[in-house]
């Protein structure tokens, strides 16, 4: 493919992520009491499905193709990055909300809405991680968009419930999630000027690496602690093996050891 058909095809799997969002928003507008326990075992799933993607996978390739010094260098060099980015921008909290916070949360939440660019970053990664793996191959962008996806339905839930018990707005739920997600083909837009698709191989591989480094942070720093909260340990830590032997099946079975 050349750079533009890459930068289309990274647009439209990162607008699956986007549309995700929006999808779990809409599970708050049909029923403002959603089924919790169904989204925990969800988001454990795809934090499995990640979990695969991020070490058999990116962390596996980058040790491959650099070295195992520089493969770890690249590695945690993402690790420490989105831990910068989650350290400094605050987030809504995925916990349910009572209706007694509600409107403390709303207060909270348009102050977050003020910085919406910065709260966004938050996104970005997800954005640069199918840029950069649909620049690898179509494979690689699509696994990832998928694991992705699914990790933003219960994300669209948890953006969408504190503001529908704060405002009795359905709309504006719907509407709030729906922009927090599309924050994700904005990454790709930003990244793809940053990036050139004529990338040295050995810096790609790098890059994905560190791509493998920030989805590792963000399932334990986020995604682990949602699927406990919601569905419990033990029902959580199999839906995530589970989502890892389905992704792993999912992987080229001639992958060099």
């Amino acid at each position: 493919m050349d750079s533009q058909s890459q930068v289309a095809v990274a647009l439209a799997l990162s607008l699956l992520g986007g549309l995700s969002t929006s999808f779990g928003a809409l599970f708050v507008v049909i029923n403002p009491a959603p089924n919790l326990k169904m989204l925990g075992l969800l988001q454990g799933f795809a934090a499995g499905l990640m979990l695969s993607i991020s070490f058999f996978d990116l962390a596996h390739n980058a040790l491959n193709s650099l070295g195992f010094l520089k493969g770890n260098l690249w590695f945690f060099a993402g690790v420490v990055f989105f831990g910068v980015v989650a350290n400094f921008i605050p987030e809504p909290t995925h916990a349910p909300i009572s209706s007694d916070k509600s409107r403390k949360c709303l207060l909270k939440f348009n102050f977050y809405l003020i910085h919406l660019p910065g709260i966004s970053l938050h996104n970005f990664p997800e954005g640069m991680a199918v840029f950069l793996g649909s620049i690898k191959g179509l494979r690689v962008g699509l696994n990832l968009a998928l694991a992705i996806a699914l990790h933003n339905i219960p994300e669209g839930v948890a953006v969408a419930l504190p503001v529908y018990f704060a405002t009795e707005s359905k709309w504006q739920a719907f509407k709030l999630a729906s922009l927090s997600g599309f924050a994700e083909p904005l990454g790709v837009i930003i990244v793809a000027y940053l990036f050139p698709s004529s990338l040295d191989p050995e810096i790609l591989e790098g890059l994905l690496g560190s791509v493998g480094g920030v989805m590792a942070f963000l399932i334990l720093h986020e995604m682990l602690p949602l699927a406990f909260d919601y569905a419990g340990q033990k029902q959580s830590v199999k839906a995530v093996f589970f989502g890892m032997a389905f992704m792993s099946a999912s992987l080229p079975v001639d992958m060099s050891l």
